[in-house]
């Protein structure tokens, strides 16, 4: 099975979970506006949100979970506008596709994140080193 990919930034809090908590959770999204995102939780967690499947992959083993460094690869201005419900912003059609083609280009792995205060408002973070977890903690 492949390995859980968790930021350096997450890292700790993963690590503690493994140790601490009976390992993590993924849960994979069911909702089909959101079919990318995922969640991960302490194993004795409760499922986390609606658009949560109900059937998490469980990973106890530290050696099932690596550490991905990453770099700014593009940052870029999308467009948005006002959400269905008024309360939240959305990227237009024509962002989503700019951020699709962007991520294919900064290639496997990659992600990306908004700033909401600057103008660029769109990070495309591309994945560089990847280690597993328990060698991440030892160095650091």
């Amino acid at each position: 099975m492949e390995p859980h990919i968790v930021s350096a930034e997450d890292a700790p809090r993963i690590w503690e979970w493994l140790q601490t908590r009976g390992g993590i959770k993924v849960w994979n999204s069911i909702n089909l506006s959101n079919p990318d995102a995922s969640w991960t939780t302490p194993a004795d967690a409760v499922k986390p949100t609606w658009e949560a499947d109900t059937s998490p992959r469980l990973i106890t083993n530290p050696s099932e979970v690596h550490v991905a460094a990453y770099e700014v690869f593009k940052r870029f201005h999308v467009g948005v506008r006002q959400g269905s419900s008024g309360m939240a912003l959305k990227v237009t059609d024509a962002g989503s596709r700019r951020i699709r083609r962007e991520l294919a280009s900064a290639g496997v792995g990659s992600t990306y994140a908004f700033d909401y205060f600057d103008w660029e408002n769109c990070i495309v973070l591309k994945q560089g080193a990847v280690v597993p977890i328990a060698e991440w903690v030892r160095t650091r």
